[in-house]
């Protein structure tokens, strides 16, 4: 059944259209947020961005999703989920509301951070709610259903919400402006959610256990995802090939931000910078989208193992390629060949190690591998405030991402030449959003 059709079905149930408007609004409103703090991080007249304040500010977006996320599922088992919905979104309306006035007085810059990173913290909440409470508003032979629609549906309000968002900025010439838009979205999200009935969301309070078995069960989790990972070879070294690929993303996603604003532009002009990016991470986007077309024929024909190896080994091609032709138009091919190949790894990884781990182990496994996938990036961004150049045009920047990306092809190749991923047929990612950070 089509995407439309398979909406269509859904969208009879009452409270599933609820829930579904409180996606939306949130997830728009999350776009709106985040170009705001692409502007005021990266692209501030007032402001000449280095690789330190873009490694801060990508480690202020991504901690969360690194530290708060294994944890907030135990939360969510003790506070009844529709509340989590309602107050999640009230909180951030007046925590965007809190950023826009900091960003506007005299505060120091990390009182901004902070700011930022509690109220991406909260949006860890939502997101693991959202999903928690998916299962009390469909029937069980719906649910694959809406885990395909409804992702897919939140990633679409997000991107208009950047394209939206962009707009605004030029329009209104001033990027605080479009924050308390945010805020209004989030409440609308929010008055929604409340639409629906307290306790129907679960969880059951009577059987939660306490909260400091339950930490304790997390941080133990984690553990026995690693030895699990380790005992399941082809999942491991999946794994292994995604971090290494997310790291060297990480230091190519930093030097194109410093690139586009400060050597491809007028750093006098930070409009024409922003311009310039959000033409880069739209052809990504396109990329990501193509990925989702064609990895499934892709692995058909080569494998899974064959796909992950082949797009590797052209990511360091095209990053190797930069280090001669270092142009607008080049960068912009490159960014969609990359979010092309990037994403169709990422496609093939979470397949392999749906298949190749036990059920029992499957919550914990991919806990511990969204740790991974964040922490990599932080540890790129980390990296990159000590090498990458403020204009971000140095040749060999590029030159090692690409080598990178070389040996994660060959690393893997070897490794799954002895123990070979399962296969099976890769679908859409497993989680929201794509490879690609949002902007911050």
């Amino acid at each position: 059944m089509s995407y439309v059709g398979d909406l269509r079905t859904l969208a009879r149930r009452r409270d599933f259209r609820r829930l579904f408007t409180a996606r939306l609004l949130s997830q728009l409103a999350d776009g709106w947020f985040q170009v705001s703090l692409a502007s005021l991080f990266f692209f501030s007249p007032e402001k000449q961005t280095t690789a330190h304040q873009v490694a801060a500010a990508f480690a202020v977006l991504l901690l969360p999703y690194s530290v708060v996320g294994p944890f907030a599922g135990v939360l969510l088992d003790r506070w009844r989920r529709r509340q989590v919905l309602v107050w999640a979104n009230a909180i951030r309306a007046v925590l965007v509301l809190v950023v826009a006035w900091v960003a506007a007085s005299p505060a120091p810059t990390l009182v901004l951070y902070v700011a930022v990173l509690v109220t991406l913290s909260v949006n860890r909440f939502y997101l693991a709610g959202l999903s928690a409470a998916l299962p009390h508003v469909v029937d069980p032979d719906e649910l694959v259903m809406a885990n395909a629609v409804t992702p897919t549906s939140g990633t679409l309000a997000f991107t208009l919400g950047l394209g939206s968002g962009y707009l605004l900025t030029r329009v209104l010439g001033a990027d605080l402006r479009v924050l308390p838009l945010a805020a209004v979205s989030y409440l609308a999200s929010s008055a929604v959610a409340a639409l629906l009935g307290r306790d129907q969301l679960g969880p059951d309070l009577a059987q939660r256990e306490p909260a400091r078995v339950a930490l304790r069960r997390v941080l133990r989790g984690l553990g026995q995802a690693g030895g699990h990972v380790w005992v399941r070879r082809p999942a491991g070294h999946a794994l292994a090939a995604m971090t290494t690929m997310r790291f060297a993303y990480g230091l190519s996603v930093i030097a194109v931000i410093l690139l586009e604003r400060n050597s491809f532009n007028d750093p006098a002009h930070p409009s024409q910078g922003l311009a310039s990016l959000a033409a880069v991470f739209a052809a990504s986007g396109l990329g990501f989208f193509a990925a989702a077309l064609v990895t499934p024929s892709g692995t058909r024909r080569v494998g899974i193992r064959g796909w992950v190896i082949i797009s590797l080994g052209l990511n360091a091609a095209v990053d190797a390629s930069f280090e001669i032709w270092l142009t607008q138009p080049w960068v912009l091919a490159g960014a969609f060949l990359v979010g092309l190949t990037a994403q169709g790894v990422k496609i093939c990884v979470d397949t392999v190690v749906q298949l190749a781990i036990d059920d029992a182990f499957r919550g914990r496994v991919f806990a511990f591998y969204d740790v991974l996938y964040n922490s990599a990036f932080v540890a790129a961004a980390g990296i990159a405030a000590l090498v990458v150049p403020s204009d971000g045009a140095a040749g060999w920047v590029y030159g090692t991402v690409g080598a990178l990306y070389a040996l994660a092809a060959l690393g893997y190749a070897r490794a799954s030449r002895r123990f070979p991923p399962p296969q099976g047929r890769p679908g859409a990612p497993r989680r929201e959003g794509q490879l690609g950070p949002p902007v911050a």
